[in-house]
């Protein structure tokens, strides 16, 4: 299923959480540093933005192939634990 967009490859997942572990120490440099906290507060968010970032596109791309195959498949089963699972998840994050 083509949604237009570039499929993330896993490569390119772990490049973007490498940068992301790049900024949480740069987070840990500034605390020991004593830096501004606004300016700490500002580097934590763009930190939990871009992990939010990697989230969905990882979380596309599991619905775009695991789900899509379960309700594909024809199995009323897969289907229902596929939509579970999600429900499951979206639940821990409320």
């Amino acid at each position: 299923m083509k949604t237009g967009k570039k499929t993330t490859t896993h490569e390119e997942t772990l490049n973007r959480l490498a940068r992301i572990t790049g900024q949480v120490q740069g987070v840990r440099k500034m605390v020991e540093e004593q830096k501004y906290c606004i300016d700490i507060i500002t580097q934590i968010q763009a930190a939990r933005s871009a992990l939010r970032s990697v989230e969905m596109q990882i979380l596309q791309k599991h619905m775009h192939h695991c789900v899509n195959e379960a309700f594909t498949s024809g199995s009323k089963k897969d289907a229902d634990e596929k939509m579970e699972e999600l429900l499951s998840m979206m639940k821990k994050q409320y």
